[in-house]
């Protein structure tokens, strides 16, 4: 049967980099996500490269229709489960609370947290069942640190720490890992989508290296490398011209 793993939002970005990361060590895949052809066409680029299963499954986190509909037709695939990475989320806007639009608090509350905790309520039956098992969630130093004009996300991802905190001690006595991923400035598609403006999301990395959604996907793989009695509880990964969420260090042209 070999190793399943599941990732959602694996069509860009950090998704996309741990799901070739995970195919080049030989892990079978469960890959999700809205965009399917994109889904389609990664599914083919890592079975024929990488010699290894893969199934992708397209639908929104955040529709719980949805995520129980896919999740209960494929329970026969989902069931090989032993390491999941939430990695879905997203960003929408930088208004200041007074002025924000509602919708968007909708949307960032709806996948970063609600769908976070549909996909991890549906798998965990499975991760029991298979453990020992991992759950990897991808939070944001967003998760530690507000910033202006950021305060809803920056909640999103307290809660995700905070479910993280709370699905480790659950699961202790199910012999189940449970780690938080937190990256400062990666360069994907992240402020494309919050700021709807590709120009400005490209100033947001303009002057500096970004980390790579490669980098976060070696830290994912690594601790779920480690030895079964190693657990990685937090990993917060900045770029080097990062000190801080609002402090970052830009190189003059």
């Amino acid at each position: 049967m070999g190793r399943w793993a599941m990732i959602t939002g694996a069509t860009a970005g950090i998704g996309h980099a741990t799901a070739l990361l995970m195919a080049k060590n030989k892990w079978n895949l469960i890959l999700t996500g809205r965009r399917d052809q994109r889904l389609k066409k990664i599914k083919t680029h890592l079975q024929e490269n990488f010699a290894v299963n893969v199934h992708s499954l397209c639908f929104d986190v955040s529709d719980r229709s949805a995520c129980e509909k896919a999740m209960g037709e494929n329970s026969a695939m989902i069931e090989k489960v032993s390491v999941l990475i939430n990695n879905a989320g997203l960003a929408r806007g930088i208004d200041p609370m007074q002025t924000a639009q509602l919708d968007d608090w909708d949307v960032m509350i709806d996948t970063n947290v609600k769908g976070l905790l549909y996909i991890t309520r549906l798998t965990l039956p499975h991760l029991i069942k298979n453990q020992p098992g991992h759950v990897i969630n991808v939070g944001s130093v967003a998760g530690r640190w507000t910033y202006p004009g950021g305060g809803v996300y920056c909640s999103t991802k307290f809660a995700v720490r905070a479910i993280t905190e709370g699905l480790r001690l659950d699961l202790n006595e199910h012999n189940i890992r449970v780690t938080n991923i937190s990256p400062g400035l990666v360069e994907t598609e992240f402020s494309e989508v919050r700021l709807q403006d590709t120009n400005k999301a490209k100033q947001v990395y303009e002057g500096l290296e970004a980390l790579s959604p490669t980098d976060i996907a070696e830290a994912i793989h690594w601790s779920i490398d480690r030895p079964a009695h190693v657990n990685i509880q937090e990993m917060v990964i900045y770029p080097t011209a990062q000190a801080s969420v609002t402090q970052v260090r830009r190189e003059q042209p």
